[in-house]
C-alpha cells in the first residue's frame, strides 16, 4: 500500500548481537513501510558496533544510537527500547529484537491488520528456529504453556483483563505509547513486552496478540546457558510472580506430559519381570493408552502454537527440563533475589 510508505520507525535494542544484526536489520529494511531503522547499542562488547557501522554504509535508513552507561534504577531492555523511541519519529513504532528475521511483506500485513482491527498495540509471537535437540524439546513445550497462560482470545477481548505480548515484536501507535507513558513508566520491568500490554490495555485501548510464524522468526537462544538463563529470568513472572502457581503447573506438567503413561508402562514392565503377567500387562496396556492420550492432547497443543506435531514425543524429555527451570526461576526470585542477563546481574523484588 502506497500510503503506507515511511509509517515505521522500528527500534532494535541491541546487546552483544554480532551474529544476528545484520540479518534483522537487512529482514527490516526490505520493509517499504519503514521510515527509519533505530539500532541502540547497548554497552556491546563484541563485534556488534563494527557490523551496525558496515551495515550504515549500505542502508541509509540506519541510525545508530549507543548507551554508554545503563543508568541507575532501569533494565538494559527498556532503557534501551526508551532511547530508542524518543530519537524515532514515525507515526507507529516497532520494536523488535535483534534476533529476529522479518519476511518480505510482513510489515505491510501486520500494519494493515492493526489498522483494520483498530489496534493500537499488534504483537505476534514468531516462529522459532529450533536447530539443536535441547531447543526442540523445550521451547515448543513452553510456548504451549504461554499459549495456555496467555490465550490470544482473551488478550484480544477487550472485555477481557488478559494482556500480553511479545517483546521479540510489538508494533504499536506512537500515541498511545505515549499516553501510557512507554517504556519510561516501568523502568525495572524484567517483562518489559508484558507490562506495556497490561497499561495499554488498562487504559482502555485496543490490543492484537497473534502467532507469527508465517511473518517474523527468530531463534531465541544460541546455547542451552544462555536458554537456561533466559527462562530463569522470564519464567516465574510470567507466572505472575506466584509460588503457588509455578508449583500448581510443575504438577500438571508431570501429570500432562507423559508421567502417568511411562509410570504405568514402567510398572507394567516390573510385574512382568515379576512373573505377574495379568496385571504387568494390564498395567502395560493403561500406560500405553494414557501415554497415547497425552500425545493425541499435545499435538493439538503444539498446533495451537504454532508448531509442528512432529515435537509432540520430545515432551518426554523436554518435561524434566521445562520443570527444572520453572524450579530456578522460583529460586531465583523468592530465594537468590538476581537474575543474570547478557552479562548484568539484576536485583529482582520477591513477588
Amino acid at each position: 500500500m502506497a500510503n503506507d510508505v515511511g509509517r515505521v520507525s522500528v527500534i532494535v535494542p541491541a546487546r552483544n548481537e554480532e551474529g544476528n544484526i545484520a540479518r534483522c536489520v537487512r529482514s527490516i529494511a526490505a520493509q517499504p513501510e519503514v521510515r527509519e531503522i533505530i539500532v541502540v547499542n547497548d554497552e556491546s562488547d563484541d563485534g556488534t558496533d563494527e557490523v551496525l557501522r558496515e551495515l550504515q554504509q549500505q542502508i541509509p535508513l540506519l541510525r545508530i544510537l549507543r548507551v554508554e552507561q545503563l543508568p541507575t534504577g532501569w533494565l538494559g531492555k527498556p532503557h534501551a527500547a526508551f532511547v530508542g523511541s524518543q530519537a524515532a519519529t514515525g507515526e507507529w513504532l516497532l520494536f523488535t529484537d535483534a534476533d529476529t528475521e522479518h519476511y518480505p511483506g510482513s510489515l505491510r500485513h501486520l500494519l494493515k491488520r492493526a489498522e483494520e482491527s483498530g489496534a493500537d498495540l499488534l504483537s505476534v509471537s514468531p516462529g522459532q528456529r529450533m536447530l539443536r535437540w535441547w531447543e526442540k524439546a523445550v521451547m515448543p513445550l513452553i510456548f504451549v504453556e504461554l499459549a495456555r497462560l496467555y490465550p490470544f482470545d482473551k488478550v484480544n477481548d477487550p472485555n477481557a483483563p488478559d494482556a500480553a505480548a511479545n517483546g521479540q515484536y510489538i508494533l504499536i501507535r506512537r500515541s498511545a505509547y505515549e499516553a501510557v507513558g512507554g517504556h519510561a513508566a516501568s523502568p525495572q520491568a524484567v517483562l518489559e513486552d508484558v507490562d506495556l500490554a497490561r497499561r495499554v490495555k488498562a487504559a482502555g485501548k485496543r490490543l492484537l496478540f497473534l502467532p507469527g510464524g508465517g511473518w517474523v522468526e527468530t531463534r531465541m537462544y544460541a546455547s542451552f546457558g544462555g536458554m537456561w538463563r533466559g527462562w530463569t529470568k522470564n519464567l516465574f513472572l510470567l507466572y505472575s510472580g506466584s509460588t503457588r502457581r509455578v508449583l500448581l503447573a510443575l504438577l500438571r506438567l508431570l501429570l500432562a506430559y507423559g508421567l502417568p503413561g511411562v509410570a504405568g508402562m514402567i510398572c507394567g514392565g516390573f510385574f512382568l519381570l515379576s512373573g505377574w503377567a495379568p496385571a504387568g500387562f494390564a498395567l502395560m496396556a493403561v500406560g500405553a493408552g494414557t501415554l497415547v492420550a497425552e500425545q493425541a492432547a499435545y499435538r493439538r497443543a503444539l498446533r495451537g502454537a504454532g508448531f509442528s506435531a512432529r515435537s509432540a514425543l520430545r515432551s518426554l524429555v523436554g518435561t524434566p527440563f521445562v520443570c527444572a527451570l520453572l524450579l530456578n526461576s522460583l529460586r531465583a526470585y523468592r530465594y537468590a533475589g538476581a537474575v543474570s542477563w547478557k552479562g548484568r546481574v539484576y536485583a529482582v523484588r520477591e513477588r
